[in-house]
């Protein structure tokens, strides 16, 4: 939904409060103001102040609040002398109301309570008084410059928590307000909260709405406070807690739910906290908006939490998957490595996909068989790839074309006009789209195809075309877009609509002859240009000719210059514009009356839209993602329930790096999964960590790996450690942050969970930090989950002796000697390998080819020596624990080649015996081993 523009009140400007006109200081207290009750708008909301604790009474209690917003009634129209019958009136004097918890309120300095919980139409934050115009044909803001800026926050949530016995049962709605779908959602959460902030996370949201009675000033609940910690930069609102009104948010749903996707509501209607959600985020949007929903326009799905994989927000930062950790502006990221999609929708979906990877195979690996056929055949490929790159933004078409404006203005007409030549030109690829796909075989791409079958897409751009201009259609530029709005409409249709056209022309016509008459008597090489802001201006280059004087004649005014440009204007032309104006505000009042005529009539058809925009969403993912394999030898994944990958490397460094960079391998499976990482400083242990999760990430949402082959298990949560910076803002030293990351670890890890952690404990001194290692992989060690524990403490290696279940590896190095220097350098070789590293006191060796004076590098290697010598204690296996190992890892493999093995009788019996073979090799001293030693 299009946020109205709004000229937003200046911060060195007074406020003036609506109720007495007194004029104060913007620093001083905020005002609190009421509208008048009138038969046609009726308080439905309030927004609590700080400095006031929120009412919890009944209706009675809220109407004698000083500190009530009204809210107009869901479809009632507002009074024509309220705030809401103005929506600019409305913005300015929304500034000066008390819609924000007052920064300045002395009882919320005295406490902890956050003291920057404003709305979007605060002038707080500057970056969020104002919002652009959004436009399917951008997707974007045009001042953005970076990736990142293409996903600007456009989300609204509402959140409520279930009380008493209830509570940890959370009940979230999500709107995006350039997207018309609502997203439900209702599960339980434990006393971290955690799966709420990843949701939140993933949402990006530009506001989060709550109810009063979670934020009380004192009395705050848990839930409250952790958002507001973890968001600090997002708007908050309270809104009383009657609003979250299950019954009213089922009524929503039944009235605004679209028919296709109706059997939501068999699915939401116990899921009373979602839809107590639902109703207060519905109230809200439309309070803001000055804009209601047409019924049945609206795409509504509930979503459970067991439905994709959880990343929490550290773990992404972590594995930049969206924005590198170095410069946020370069697309080093795992979304860089894979978008190569052409409409901001496919962006998206590439982006929540990431985010929130599949768990369910099935879905999965239809979209690798999308995927291997696009790679198969060229044509459809390029066929595809063609069509879809000419679509516009249809998810924020459709946002626009099912609003209805609750006043009529200039903006919302050239608004509706211009988004309905949009919908036929999107219509108008609806053909191109199913020929190019006619000849596709897999399930995905042949349901996609069929939802192109759909006879409303032909009834809807029939009933457009008997209206709209068969040769009206999308263009760049503002002035060709002008051009076509102004002509939309056939002729005949309207006489008078006519009549203001020819009007339109033929002052066009006069602009045009003014501005060459000028040029002649000035003998002055002018041309006319046009730009949305100025209108028709004259513009001159400043190489075509000397100017007395350099001076532009006095008749010319607004004079600017660009590089060899100079723009200016003239009264008359000014006067001319003004005219052009008027005449298009005509034109578009005229043209707007037909639209919306037109527009009732193909309602009733729209809604077959969302399945397009669906479809065309997921075409430029699975395009995108099989053009990321053109460039690279990615492969097929295979699900199992073992992490398998053969040479595979990392994505990304690929990506930045001259040269492939060094492949390894993993094997994970139930019987060895927990891998104990070892190697020298910058030897690659972190990259090595990361390459694993960004391949798992990559394979569940139905993307090619990086490597020559690949088994995944399904992970349903992954958790990183791997930062080691502090954080002022909360306070936390590297080793407290250290702890804080690693008992969230702990209090959500599962057997599905995909662990990596990377050097824990070094924030700390030795032998607590091994202790505190030690106790950790003692306890992950009890689950299933697939951990990888990169560190320095060699004396951790050990822990294979008592846990069957653990791998040591390490990266190995080669010892060259340095000619030049006379000394001895490390080469670091990038290769993982069995076993603990062999070598000693690398970080020494580190720093002795740093700056460090010898004196101190050799007195450091004494000391080292001696603390060793007494650290170190005997910890061999014996053999009988060797024995033991044999015997378990024989077993494992048998357990999974009984699981996952495809193989002929023949084949499995060549295996079964090599690796029998095999055992007896590795471990030849087992069966001298007279007997079992006694404990």
């Amino acid at each position: 939904m299009l946020r109205p523009e709004i000229s937003s009140t200046s911060p060195s400007a007074p406020a003036v409060s609506p109720s007495s006109g007194e004029t104060r200081s913007p620093q001083g207290p905020r005002y609190n103001f009421r509208l008048q009750e009138t038969p046609q708008s009726r308080p439905s909301a309030q927004v609590v102040s700080a400095s006031t604790p929120p009412s919890t009474s009944g209706a009675a209690g809220d109407r004698s609040s000083s500190s009530s917003l009204p809210c107009p009634a869901p479809g009632s129209r507002p009074a024509q002398g309220s705030y809401f019958g103005n929506k600019r009136a409305y913005a300015e004097n929304i500034v000066a109301s008390n819609l924000t918890f007052g920064a300045s309120s002395s009882s919320a300095r005295d406490t902890n309570y956050p003291q920057t919980l404003k709305t979007p139409l605060s002038t707080g934050n500057p970056q969020r008084s104002g919002y652009k115009n959004w436009t399917p044909q951008m997707g974007y803001s045009a001042s953005s410059s970076s990736a990142i800026s293409a996903h600007c926050p456009s989300v609204i949530v509402a959140v409520v928590e279930g009380r008493g016995l209830a509570r940890g049962e959370i009940g979230m709605a999500s709107i995006d307000l350039k997207n018309p779908q609502i997203i439900l959602s209702q599960f339980a959460d434990n006393t971290t909260y955690a799966k709420v902030i990843t949701k939140l996370k993933i949402l990006s949201p530009l506001e989060i709405i709550m109810s009063n009675t979670a934020c009380a000033v004192g009395n705050s609940t848990k839930l409250f406070t952790l958002i507001t910690e973890n968001f600090k930069n997002v708007n908050f609102t309270t809104i009383q807690r009657k609003y979250f009104n299950e019954t009213k948010g089922l009524e929503y749903v039944e009235q605004l739910c679209i028919a296709e996707f109706s059997t939501v509501l068999m699915e939401v209607q116990s899921k009373y906290y979602c839809l107590a959600a639902v109703a207060a985020l519905l109230k809200y949007v439309e309070f803001i908006q000055n804009s209601v929903y047409a019924p049945k326009s609206l795409k509504i799905c509930f979503q459970g939490s067991e439905q994709t994989a959880m990343i929490d927000s550290s773990s992404a930062q972590n594995l930049e998957l969206l924005i590198n950790n170095q410069d946020s502006r370069n697309n080093h990221t795992l979304f860089g490595v894979l978008n190569y999609t052409k409409t901001p929708g496919g962006s998206r979906r590439l982006r929540s996909n990431i985010l929130e990877p599949l768990v369910d195979i099935e879905t999965i690996n239809m979209r690798l068989d999308c995927v291997q056929e696009l790679l198969q055949d060229e044509e459809l490929f390029f066929g595809l790839q063609s069509v879809i790159s000419r679509f516009l933004d249809t998810e924020q078409l459709l946002s626009v074309l099912v609003q209805i404006p609750k006043q009529d203005t200039v903006n919302a007409a050239e608004s509706k006009i211009t988004n309905l030549i949009y919908l036929k030109h999107t219509l108008e690829l609806v053909d191109p789209l199913k020929i190019a796909m006619k000849n596709c075989n897999t399930p995905l791409l042949r349901a996609y195809y069929g939802s192109l079958e759909d006879k409303r897409f032909g009834i809807i751009l029939e009933k457009i075309k008997t209206v709209i201009n068969d040769d009206a259609r999308y263009m760049k530029g503002c002035l060709n877009m002008r051009t076509q709005k102004c002509y939309a409409v056939r002729s005949n249709i309207n006489e008078f609509l006519d009549i203001a056209r020819r009007t339109y022309t033929e002052i066009v016509d006069d602009i045009a002859g003014m501005i060459s008459q000028l040029g002649e008597k000035y003998s002055l090489p002018l041309r006319t240009s046009f730009s949305s802001a100025r209108g028709f201006f004259i513009q001159m280059t400043t190489d075509c000719l000397a100017l007395p004087s350099d001076q532009l004649p006095s008749e010319f005014i607004k004079i600017s210059k660009v590089k060899n440009y100079y723009s200016f204007t003239s009264a008359d032309l000014i006067k001319m514009n003004e005219r052009c104006q008027e005449s298009l505000r005509e034109i578009y009042h005229m043209t707007y009356m037909i639209v919306c005529k037109l527009l009732s009539e193909i309602y009733e058809h729209i809604h077959c839209l969302y399945k397009l925009s669906d479809t065309v969403s997921m075409l430029d993912m699975l395009l995108s993602f099989a053009h990321a394999c053109t460039l690279s030898d990615y492969v097929r994944p295979e699900f199992t329930d073992t992490l398998a990958i053969k040479q595979g490397w990392h994505p990304i460094l690929e990506k930045i790096s001259a040269e492939k960079p060094i492949a390894n391998n993993t094997y994970i499976t139930e019987g060895s999964n927990f891998l104990i990482i070892t190697g020298p400083n910058m030897s690659g242990k972190s990259t090595y960590l990361k390459q694993i999760a960004l391949c798992q990430i990559m394979a569940q949402i139905g993307s090619y790996v990086p490597a020559e082959y690949s088994s995944f298990r399904i992970t349903k949560q992954i958790f990183t450690r791997i930062s080691t910076d502090d954080d002022i803002e909360t306070n936390s030293s590297t080793f407290m942050k250290e702890m804080k990351e690693i008992a969230y670890i702990l209090h959500n890890a599962n057997d599905k969970s995909l662990i990596l952690i990377d050097e824990l404990g070094r924030g700390t001194n030795t032998e607590e930090g091994i202790g505190i290692c030690y106790a950790v992989c003692e306890y992950l060690l009890s689950l299933k989950a697939f951990t990888l524990f990169a560190t320095h403490f060699l004396e951790l290696c050990h822990i294979d002796a008592l846990y069957l279940n653990v791998e040591n590896m390490h990266f190995e190095v080669q010892h060259v000697k340095n000619t030049s220097r006379n000394k001895e350098a490390i080469l670091y070789t990038y290769k993982l390998s069995k076993g603990l590293t062999e070598e000693k006191n690398y970080g020494l060796k580190a720093a002795e080819v740093s700056s460090l004076p010898p004196s101190i590098v050799l007195d450091a290697k004494e000391i080292t020596t001696q603390i060793t010598r007494q650290i170190l204690q005997n910890q061999r296996s014996t053999p009988e624990m060797e024995r033991q190992r044999a015997v378990y890892h024989l077993a494992t493999r048998l357990v999974q080649t009984a699981r996952n093995s495809q193989l002929d009788p023949d084949s499995l019996r060549i295996y079964l015996s090599n690796l029998k073979k095999k055992y007896k090799e590795d471990f030849p001293r087992t069966e001298q081993v007279p007997g079992k030693t006694e404990e």
